[in-house]
């Protein structure tokens, strides 16, 4: 089978995927939580999530921080020796398991609610009924479709679908915050994306 056979089968076996994830008014709940906690309450989001999943959690934060929901990413196991300190009240915690059976974060829930007990967990897992959903306050299921990888193992589309179940927050955020263009180029000063959004907006003349 040629490279670019494969290429087109993992396209459309991830296209395919991402078109499926099924929404859930979770999704609405999720969104509601950051906006409130975050932009009105002044917490902030707390991500986490092990190995490749955490890398996941890890963009996400940066992603939220550059579009002005203040954002941190939380390691699950150095929480366990100090990090946990970071939670504070009105902070909401975005927890990633594909499995949702991740020992360290199903620990770590139980350590931030002993510290902070009201503090609203989101979940973003393949699995709506592992025990980590029955834990937050709102899961939002990828679909758990099967990963491209030929072992069925390495984390491939379930990585994909959780990045795009992150845009996904990220932009509707966005919307119901009001986050302008000037609030964007604030947090931004340099780079392409720090000179793009401080110059006019051209319409394309076509």
């Amino acid at each position: 089978m040629s490279i670019e056979t494969t290429m087109r089968e993992i396209l459309a076996a991830e296209s395919r995927a991402v078109e499926n994830i099924p929404y859930t008014a979770d999704f609405d709940r999720a969104v509601n939580l950051i906006v409130e906690h975050v932009h009105h309450s002044g917490g902030k989001l707390v991500t986490s999530g092990m190995g490749k999943a955490g890398q996941i959690a890890m963009n996400i934060a940066t992603t939220f921080s550059s579009t002005g929901i203040p954002a941190v990413n939380l390691h699950p196991s150095e929480a366990q020796h100090g990090d946990l300190g970071v939670l504070q009240p009105n902070d909401v915690m975005l927890l990633i398991s594909n499995s949702g059976k991740t020992t360290e974060i199903i620990d770590l829930v139980g350590l931030a609610r002993r510290m902070q007990p009201d503090i609203p967990i989101i979940t973003i897992t393949g699995h709506a009924d592992s025990p980590l959903a029955e834990l937050a306050d709102a899961t939002l299921f990828t679909g758990g479709a099967p990963e491209v990888c030929p072992l069925g193992l390495t984390p491939t589309t379930s990585t994909t679908l959780m990045t795009v179940i992150g845009d996904i927050l990220v932009v509707n955020v966005m919307k119901l915050t009001g986050f302008t263009r000037h609030d964007y180029a604030l947090r931004h000063h340099g780079g392409y994306l720090g000179h793009a959004a401080r110059s006019p907006r051209t319409e394309d003349p076509s």
